[in-house]
């Protein structure tokens, strides 16, 4: 049996372990399927299969989006460049449901009339095809219908998040 004090070390080191495992940074961008559409930071996307090609992403369960992805899963994963910064800032405070997220920024259409970031290094196009609660997240599997290659894709690095500790963001 573990002491307290055993228990307590070995979740800083968990912690300090998670935290610096690196991951993508990007918008993810959804809509509710009414005409409403919004865009959130999401660094929690990996790929998950070649063939369908596929990736997972995670969301917090307190988020608003969740709900939206049951009622209309098609998503655009937007990939942000280690030079965007300004998604970050634009994104990262999140919007209410009925707020305008993407004023002032410049967006292309896609097929399912979600968003996506016309700037951005490039996005995937995709559809919920499955979930499963983990813990305080829920993970979806996305099905990559379609993607944008753009024009800074081979010259500007993906931004790689890393936290100091892998409890909180």
């Amino acid at each position: 049996m573990s002491t307290p004090e055993e228990t307590t070390a070995e979740l800083e080191t968990i912690g300090r372990v998670l935290g610096r495992t690196p991951s993508g940074v990007f918008i993810l961008t959804a809509t509710d399927g009414e005409g409403h559409a919004t865009g959130m930071l999401a660094s929690w996307v990996q790929q998950a299969s070649f063939n369908p090609p596929a990736v997972t992403m995670a969301v917090n369960k307190s988020r608003y989006l969740n709900d939206w992805l049951t009622k209309s899963p098609h998503v655009v994963l937007n990939l942000v460049g280690a030079s965007q910064t300004s998604y970050l800032k634009h994104f990262g405070k999140g919007f209410e449901p009925d707020q305008p997220a993407f004023e002032g920024i410049d967006t292309a259409d896609t097929a399912h009339n979600v968003p996506a970031l016309a700037g951005a290094l490039g996005y995937l196009v995709g559809k919920v095809s499955n979930k499963i609660e983990s813990g305080d997240h829920v993970v979806y599997l996305v099905e990559i219908e379609s993607a944008h290659a753009g024009e800074k894709i081979d010259e500007d690095k993906p931004m790689v998040h890393i936290r100091k500790n892998g409890f909180h963001y």
